[in-house]
């Protein structure tokens, strides 16, 4: 794999990194609690990233999820969404391996 998957969609408006889209170099997909957060979520009224980068995954610790292979996510492209509760920024793309 010589190509990290694009955050196609952001839909997290709290993130410093989404001004219309995730803005951030990478994400790093984290989380034990049953769902796979996005654990790059800064809420900050302060805005962050680069102005012409799209998103995309350079990590993710959810060994059990059915695109990750090494800590690597093999998806083509992932969502970020609002999750259940309190998880604000969740990767949607997640699916139990």
């Amino acid at each position: 794999m010589t190509v990290m998957p694009a955050v196609s969609e952001c839909t997290v408006s709290g993130c410093s990194y989404n001004h219309d889209g995730c803005h951030a170099f990478a994400i790093t997909v984290s989380g034990t609690n049953g769902t796979a957060d996005c654990g790059t979520f800064i809420p900050l009224n302060t805005k962050g990233g680069l102005d012409r980068v799209v998103g995309q995954v350079g990590a993710c610790t959810r060994a059990d999820c059915a695109h990750n292979e090494s800590l690597e996510c093999t998806a083509a492209e992932i969502r970020v969404g609002s999750g259940p509760g309190d998880h604000a920024a969740n990767c949607l793309t997640f699916s139990a391996a």
